[in-house]
């Protein structure tokens, strides 16, 4: 399938993209009905194994879970084989680069609590929103969980495992992920 069929069925779902939208690969993009999932002007979405030498080990998987989700990447990002799954709300700024296989979730996926997790219910996952602000790097592996903000320009460590507030130009790398540095703006 070419990405101009990718781009009708985008259409179809209710995906709203801007200009210039270029997929490398047929990523995997399921916009609940009800939900809202918007992409910028000149995102790059890369899925195929070739169009990232870092090695990705999946395609892009960019999902609004819930009819109340809503997913916002800004104009200018550039995605590599990563993982955007939102039950709530994830915000992601212009100029930000998404790393291979990085992962962005604003929920736990199950509910925490035994009884609830047997049962299946889904209104006890435990969800909150991420923002990614502009001009930020997500390096290949890491994992931003949900609650995060990253204020503009933070880079984020290869492998990271990320919770919390960052502020502006922060380095974070580890995990638990912590602040390294901070960069001159």
């Amino acid at each position: 399938m070419n990405s101009n069929w990718f781009k009708l069925l985008m259409k179809i779902m209710k995906i709203d993209y801007g200009k210039n939208l270029l997929l490398k690969g047929l990523p995997v993009i399921f916009n609940k009905k009800g939900a809202t999932l918007k992409l910028g002007s000149n995102v790059v979405i890369k899925s195929s194994f070739l169009s990232n030498l870092v090695g990705l080990y999946q395609r892009t998987i960019i999902v609004t879970r819930t009819s109340e989700a809503e997913i916002h990447i800004g104009d200018n990002v550039g995605i590599s084989g990563a993982t955007i799954y939102a039950r709530k709300s994830i915000k992601i700024g212009k100029n930000t680069h998404i790393g291979g296989n990085a992962k962005i979730l604003d929920n736990d996926f199950h509910p925490l609590e035994i009884e609830a997790r047997n049962a299946d219910d889904k209104e006890k996952i435990g969800t909150r929103p991420v923002v990614i602000g502009e001009n930020c790097f997500i390096g290949c592996n890491s994992l931003i969980l949900k609650g995060t903000v990253l204020e503009d320009g933070c880079v984020v460590g290869a492998g990271a495992v990320v919770s919390g507030y960052f502020e502006k130009n922060s380095v974070i790398a580890g995990n638990p992920a912590r602040l390294i540095k901070k960069l001159q703006s």
